[in-house]
């Protein structure tokens, strides 16, 4: 019976894990907690935010999907003028990170501004946990603009380049 006691507070400990991993915006928790002979506690918390990435590019269009067409698209360029996040052609950040836009120190950019791109091209590089991540491209277009600097730090959603 004494064993059932610890166990609850086991849950209100996953339960605390489960919350720190969302108020730091984590990944991945792992903790090992040893009771005593044959009886331990070895948990692992994570999340995936690969899914969350791919619904926030189109998030950007959903609410012009919602409403009728027509009176919806004109509206939309004036929008994004004052906030490049809801310019159609706006290119997401997948993840927090550092931005690169060349392969290598003193190598050419991946893309510059006027600069043509197809679907799956890489437009820069986020690194993010020491892991460098390719950012492809998600449509043909030419780059027109592009908002951030090479070596800067990028955040979650933030809008990369516009391609139109």
């Amino acid at each position: 019976m004494g064993n059932k006691t610890s166990h609850d507070s086991d849950v209100s400990f996953i339960a605390a894990l489960a919350e720190l991993l969302r108020e730091n915006d984590l990944t991945e928790l792992q903790v090992k907690r040893d009771y005593g002979e044959n009886d331990s506690l070895n948990v692992r918390v994570s999340r995936q935010t690969q899914t969350i990435v791919q619904a926030s590019a189109p998030a950007a269009a959903a609410p012009a999907a919602l409403a009728p067409a027509a009176p919806t698209a004109p509206a939309a360029p004036a929008a994004d003028m004052s906030d490049p996040s809801n310019h159609p052609g706006a290119v997401t950040s997948p993840m927090v990170g550092t931005v690169y836009m060349a392969p290598e120190p003193g190598a050419a950019p991946f893309a510059t501004v006027g600069a043509t791109v197809k679907e799956g091209d890489t437009i820069l590089i986020i690194e993010a946990m020491k892991t460098m991540n390719h950012i492809p491209a998600p449509r043909a277009g030419t780059i027109k603009r592009i908002l951030v600097e090479d070596g800067g730090p990028v955040e979650f959603g933030a809008p990369l380049v516009i391609i139109e």
